[in-house]
């Protein structure tokens, strides 16, 4: 018990502080982790990072979930996870409360600033990965052809056809730069606990569709969703976005409901995955269950993954084959993420001129100027909410 809080304590500070979004979590975590705790040296903390990037889910969270795990078993695990996703659920679920309050022009102008600033973060997230994830001739046609394929059939099924299609031409054309095996094995050997949770992961993917169709109840409609979108999306962070419009709007909610608590979102410190609990809370007539659903339900494929994975790691992460079909994939989540720019995000948001300054001004600060993210969105959702006032929306 004594692990437990010591974890919870640890993950709750770097989640009321860890501004920035999964790449700048990475980084808190190595300065708590190693530099600081030196619970782990850099090649040990790379393993664990390799490990959650290669998985789908929120790798970040998956990172922390992995060093609970490593610390204190699967209670450590589950620690982590707590402390350090708690405070933006608790936040989201604050601002679901209040914003169908913001029925005014003050509160409609507000909204509409946060959506022009989620067309900037999306821009910016897609060209930062492009220049990472589809910086050669084949990758970059890989992006292309899931960006066309993602427009032409829009959905979920266009998206997990690109996924797999980049895996697909990624194994049969990339090569994959030789991965040198490490020395520093961590000592987890595999247990039927590992066994078993690889196995709830495929379990769960299969009954929650059937128990939503046959229930015709939200809140396993929900469950399905998020644990989908969870179980499926590689790259984590803003890749979840389409996965989830594509099942939420217009179905569960409005467009523009969901667009303004994804800007909210990036604001917050913590998981950007945490979204789901403000998707929860708003699609729910019961808000709390719904927060427990997205908090829950968008985070357990990942964390069962990465607890199955952990002692089999080090062959997997030195097999050629899955390494060429994860750079196909992460090629093909480039295209995604841009068909989801283009539709429905920029030619919803985008209908009149200051709605293109608005948010090509957010992307010019977010690339040039570097701000960080949580900065923008206060200042564009000011901005939404002063012009409103003045009569300029």
């Amino acid at each position: 018990m004594r692990a437990f809080f010591e974890l919870f304590s640890i993950f709750l500070k770097l989640g009321l502080s860890s501004f920035g979004g999964p790449v700048a979590h990475l980084g808190y975590f190595r300065t708590e982790f190693v530099d600081r705790r030196k619970w782990f040296d850099d090649a040990q903390y790379a393993d664990l990072v390799a490990l959650c990037q290669f998985l789908p889910g929120p790798a970040s969270s998956q990172v922390g979930f992995a060093i609970g795990v490593q610390r204190g078993g699967i209670t450590g695990g589950i620690s982590a996870f707590l402390g350090f996703t708690l405070p933006s659920i608790l936040i989201l679920l604050g601002f679901a409360a209040i914003i169908p309050l913001l029925q005014g022009d003050l509160g409609q102008g507000l909204i509409r600033g946060l959506k022009l600033i989620a067309v900037a973060i999306v821009a910016h997230a897609v060209l930062g990965m492009a220049q990472s994830l589809a910086n050669t001739t084949y990758r970059a046609l890989i992006a292309l052809g899931a960006l066309i394929i993602c427009l032409l059939l829009t959905g979920f099924v266009g998206q997990i056809l690109a996924i797999i299609l980049g895996a697909v031409i990624g194994y049969l054309i990339l090569e994959a730069p030789s991965a040198q095996a490490q020395s520093n094995e961590q000592g987890t050997r595999f247990t039927w606990s590992h066994g078993t949770a690889i196995a709830s992961f495929f379990i769960l993917l299969i009954a929650l569709p059937v128990l939503a169709a046959s229930t015709n109840q939200t809140s396993f409609a929900l469950a399905d969703i998020f644990y989908r979108a969870g179980a499926l999306v590689f790259g984590g962070g803003h890749v979840v976005l389409p996965l989830l419009q594509a099942e939420m709007v217009p179905n569960l909610m409005d467009q523009n409901l969901f667009l303004a608590g994804y800007g909210a979102t990036q604001a917050l410190p913590g998981p950007i995955f945490s979204f789901a609990s403000y998707l929860g809370a708003m699609a729910s007539d019961a808000p709390l269950t719904g927060v427990l659903i997205g908090a829950t339900a968008i985070f357990v494929p990942g964390f069962l993954l990465t607890y199955g994975a952990l002692p089999i790691w080090q062959g997997l992460r030195t097999n050629q084959i899955a390494r060429k079909a994860l750079l196909g994939t992460n090629a093909a989540v480039v295209g995604l993420l841009a068909a989801a720019l283009i539709n429905p995000i920029a030619l919803q948001a985008l209908t009149q001129p200051l709605d293109w300054a608005i948010a090509l001004i957010g992307f010019a600060i977010l690339w040039q100027l570097k701000w960080p993210a949580w900065i923008l969105v206060l200042a564009g959702g000011a901005a939404g909410a002063l012009f409103a006032v003045i009569g300029l929306y």
